[in-house]
């Protein structure tokens, strides 16, 4: 019997090409490199393929790489998606389209600086007035705006695609916050580890070159500080769509991240608010657009800017990367007249081309455009509208009609490109390599003069076949970028950053993130501590069930409602008007764990720790995301739970491995964070709420005597609760006592859980955060502990056993705790006012908006 030989992987893709495609050369042969990867390929084989591929999508997730869609608010987040199967330029030709980028961003450059400075561009009628005054990214107030260097476009990205003629093409610019370049570099990172062998017979460029050559740039415009710069990262907040990215480069270039709050302007000179103090700032990396930069000039309704900042500009007093106005140059409408504009400042023609693109604000052009719509694509020349490419070939001549209508309405605010075959990628999808139409986002950075090309990028593919959608927003894909050689590369002369040797420098923590990890610690507290109390609370029931009697249910009745006090939801088990709860309290517990809406809860708590975790992303290593990504994943089992079913076994398990993975964060946190300022409020958050709710547990159980049974089962539970059974059966044996237990969970200061261990502890985090006077021995804070630390201490536990013959009620016991309670809850009331000061309003009180990042990935 003769078979037929079955096709290797790159026979079988090159079936699937139906377009020009990127491992063909203009000769129709496949590339030497492509088909060195293929050759790889074929030895690693499409079983082990789909198992790294499994193992990239799992570290990307313990990393923590995520990209927010706004449209999907039911998620805190989006797992970042890699594809396994590089994007791969040859060296060579990388140096031409290198050639290209420069020329274009210093044509941009000069443009930026001519719209902003003696407009001659203008003046000579190389640009339409209109297509610049009419723009949303043109702002008068910014005319002045100056970077102390040649260049003021410092970043700049641009995306690229294979034309029909074999050349990159251009088919958009990013001129005023340019995202990508943080996912580009994990993506490198994942993919050395986990497909290391792909390299296998050719050499890639590093990527770390363009970041040594940022940070040298970045110092470089701190022109005003003496010693060492202070470099802030400016982020929208955790909500922003690359929130990720954002959080990930201030980590990597060792810059602090912050909010628009966490800085303000006084006397000229722009300040972070941290808990030292105010720090003057003298660079800021800006991930916020333009109009939200400063509410007193640009957008008054901004929450996310700050006042004043164009004014600290102009006074020389601060660098802003890029500065704001720069959105101008992402006015797809410029597009045509990017090479006059090259002839013009440089006398020469753009070496890269752009798709072909016609403005509708020239009468001719709208007339080409409206005669041809079908073949065309239409965009709106202000990309802050918002507005999504309108490919006429899909329209009805309904919606052509209307769309020729809005046109004529509005000519300049449309453009139109001729829709070109741009070239496909191999690409993993569905178990199978097929071609999916790929752009490459190129990123420069200058140094005042001249630019710097990133060797690589991130590649953006399409997740359907034959449909240009690469934007993450829509589906789309990425993938790592390999400029690809023969022969090993000399690599640049290693970039030496000038600082000053005597300084000290340690990084400020804002005051934001300062109560965020502060919160982070009582989150998750509040969560175990929880968990804790309903995993006893559920074994007493279970034994009540096979070992259960009149007696137990006693017991348990008080156990219940300790429950209500400690997550404060009331009326809970203590309704009298719901006896029934008490009497079948699983619906009840029920709601404790997975209702998400109600404070208190489970759900909830997770769900606000998680959310605070985010806010400080920059904080955290490797090894505790993939903690963090087990408890994401622990929230997502109890939101996605059956809400009618009521099986204590099931809970018990969510509780059980959900308690395991927090006492794993805090196990990864004190063996691996810096013992700095966010490390001891993180832990003065966890202790707080530790005190808080071991005092709520003892008054709602033994504030009044019950039957010496119950009060026995009662202290069993507490033991429990503070993982001190077994050290006191080791001491008293069976013997059951109330006042050895407060004694031991008051008092022993060797144990952990005790309220005394607790309060030195918390004493010790107090004394290590800065004092706001030099003269202050003692703040506030650390009084209200000292107080409650001294009042548990000179207590004398055998009165605290009494109670009233008639009311049953342990006077002593109870205001000793309550004392306690009320002075450690007004320790955060005296860490809010001393460091998180970022509460103070500054800006408009108008609705502070979803999305400012129009840079989609």
């Amino acid at each position: 019997m003769i078979t037929e030989k079955s096709p290797n992987l790159l026979q079988a893709y090159q079936r699937e090409i139906n377009s020009y495609d990127e491992i063909l050369g203009a000769n129709g042969q496949v590339k030497p490199h492509w088909q060195t990867l293929f050759s790889t390929l074929e030895k690693i084989g499409m079983k082990e393929l789909h198992s790294r591929n499994f193992e990239i999508i799992n570290k990307l997730r313990e990393n923590g790489v995520t990209y927010n869609v706004y449209e999907n608010s039911g998620s805190l987040n989006r797992p970042w998606q890699l594809d396994p199967i590089p994007f791969l330029i040859e060296q060579k030709e990388w140096n031409v389209v290198a050639k290209g980028l420069k020329q274009r961003a210093l044509v941009l450059d000069l443009m930026l600086r001519d719209i902003y400075g003696r407009q001659r561009l203008i003046k000579e009628n190389i640009l339409p007035p209109e297509l610049v005054y009419g723009n949303r990214g043109f702002f008068r107030s910014c005319n002045d705006i100056k970077l102390p260097s040649e260049n003021q476009l410092t970043l700049y990205a641009a995306d690229i695609a294979r034309g029909p003629d074999g050349r990159m093409w251009v088919i958009d610019n990013r001129t005023q916050a340019p995202s990508g370049t943080g996912y580009a570099l994990e993506n490198r990172s994942v993919m050395s580890k986990i497909l290391p062998e792909l390299t296998n017979g050719m050499y890639v460029s590093r990527l770390s070159p363009f970041f040594t050559s940022l940070q040298q740039t970045v110092a470089s415009l701190a022109v005003k500080a003496k010693d060492y710069p202070n470099i802030v990262y400016l982020t929208p907040g955790s909500n922003n769509e690359t929130y990720f990215e954002h959080a990930y480069l201030a980590a990597y270039l060792g810059y602090t991240l912050v909010q628009g709050d966490d800085l303000l302007v006084r006397d000229g000179f722009v300040w972070l608010k941290s808990i030292d103090g105010l720090e003057k700032v003298d660079v800021i990396i800006r991930r916020i657009d333009d109009e939200w930069c400063d509410p007193l000039e640009l957008r008054q309704d901004s929450r996310l800017g700050i006042p004043g900042l164009l004014h600290a500009i102009r006074s020389g007093n601060v660098s802003v990367i890029n500065p704001p106005g720069s959105s101008v140059l992402e006015n797809n409408g410029l597009l045509p007249f990017m090479n006059a504009a090259s002839r013009f400042f440089l006398g020469e023609n753009l070496i890269m081309p752009s798709v072909a693109t016609w403005w509708c604000g020239q009468a001719k052009e709208m007339n080409h455009v409206l005669a041809n719509l079908p073949k065309l694509i239409i965009k709106s020349t202000n990309r802050k509208q918002k507005i999504r490419s309108v490919y006429g070939k899909s329209l009805t001549e309904a919606q052509l009609n209307d769309l020729r209508k809005l046109i004529i309405e509005n000519p300049t605010e449309f453009v139109a490109q001729e829709e070109v075959s741009l070239s496909t990628t191999p690409a993993l999808v569905d178990g199978k390599i097929e071609p999916r139409f790929a752009a490459l986002r190129a990123y420069l950075v200058s140094d005042g003069k001249d630019y710097h090309v990133m060797d690589g990028g991130l590649t953006r593919s399409s997740a359907v076949r034959d449909r240009f959608e690469i934007s993450h927003q829509y589906g789309g894909f990425s993938k790592d970028t390999w400029i690809v050689s023969d022969t090993v590369l000399m690599p640049p002369p290693r970039i030496i950053i000038p600082t000053a040797a005597s300084v000290h420098h340690h990084p400020s923590l804002p005051s934001r993130s300062a109560e965020n990890l502060f919160w982070v610690g009582r989150y998750c507290e509040r969560t175990m501590a929880t968990t804790k109390f309903l995993k006893i609370t559920i074994n007493a029931l279970q034994e009540n069930v096979n070992f259960g009697g009149s007696i137990k249910s006693e017991h348990i009745d008080v156990l219940l409602k300790s429950l209500t006090h400690l997550t404060l939801s009331y009326p809970g088990f203590i309704d009298d008007d719901n006896p029934e709860l008490l009497k079948n309290p699983y619906p009840g517990i029920h709601d404790l764990v997975f209702n998400a809406k109600k404070a208190g809860t489970i759900a909830y708590s997770v769900e606000y720790f998680l959310r605070g975790v985010i806010t400080v992303s920059d904080k955290w290593s490797h090894d505790t995301w993939r903690i963090i990504n087990l408890i994401e994943n622990s929230l997502k089992k109890i939101k996605s739970s059956d809400p009618d079913a009521n099986n204590p076994n099931m809970i018990q398990k969510i509780l059980d491995k959900l308690h395991t993975r927090l006492f794993t964060f805090y196990g990864i946190i004190s063996e691996s964070m810096p013992r700095d300022n966010g490390f001891y409020l993180l832990e003065a958050g966890k202790l707080i709420e530790r005190i808080l709710s071991r005092i709520s547990i003892i008054r709602s159980t033994f504030s009044f005597k019950n039957d010496l049974n119950v009060e026995n089962d009662l202290v069993e539970a507490v033991l429990i609760n503070h993982h001190l059974l077994v050290h006191y059966r080791l001491l008293y044996k069976s013997h059951i006592s109330l006042e050895a237990m407060l004694d031991m969970v008051l008092l022993e200061e060797s144990l952990p859980y005790s309220l005394s261990y607790q309060l030195d502890a918390l004493a010790e985090c107090l004394s290590k955060l800065p004092k706001t006077s030099s003269n202050e021995r003692l703040t506030k804070a650390e009084k209200a502990v000292l107080e409650a630390s001294t009042k548990i201490k000179l207590t004398d536990i055998a009165t605290l056993g009494t109670y009233d013959a008639e009311t049953l009620y342990r006077e002593n016991l109870d205001n000793l705790l309550a004392n306690v309670f009320s002075l450690i809850s007004s320790v955060t009331v005296c860490l809010t006012d001393v460091y998180f000061t970022h509460t103070v309003i500054q800006h408009s009180l108008m609705e502070n908006p979803e999305n400012s990042d129009t840079n989609e990935i």
